[in-house]
C-alpha cells in the first residue's frame, strides 16, 4: 500500500513539474495531472532502465528528467486529443 501512495505522490510531483515546463496554460484537472504524472513516471523509469541508468545513490536526476519529459509528451497528447473532441 505504501508503494502505491508513494507512486501517486511521485506522479503528482512529476505531473506538476511537467505542466510547469510546458508553455501556455493547460486545461487539466488535478486528477488528470496526477494520472499523467504517474504514467510519465512509470514510462520514465522504464526508459531510464532501457538506457542503462543505474541507481546513482542519491537523487536520481536522470530518471526525474526523463520522467518529466515523458509526462510532458503525455500531456501534449492528452491536450491534443481532448481539444479535438471539444471542437
Amino acid at each position: 500500500m505504501g508503494n502505491i501512495i508513494g507512486l501517486i505522490i511521485f506522479g503528482a510531483v512529476i505531473g506538476v513539474l511537467a505542466r510547469l515546463v510546458m508553455p501556455g496554460k493547460q486545461s487539466l484537472s488535478v486528477l488528470a495531472t496526477v494520472i499523467l504524472g504517474v504514467l510519465g513516471a512509470l514510462a520514465g523509469y522504464w526508459i531510464a532502465g532501457k538506457l542503462g541508468v543505474d541507481n546513482t545513490g542519491g537523487v536520481d536526476w536522470i530518471r526525474w528528467i526523463i520522467s518529466v519529459a515523458a509526462a510532458v509528451v503525455l500531456t501534449f497528447g492528452y491536450e491534443a486529443i481532448t481539444s479535438r473532441s471539444k471542437s
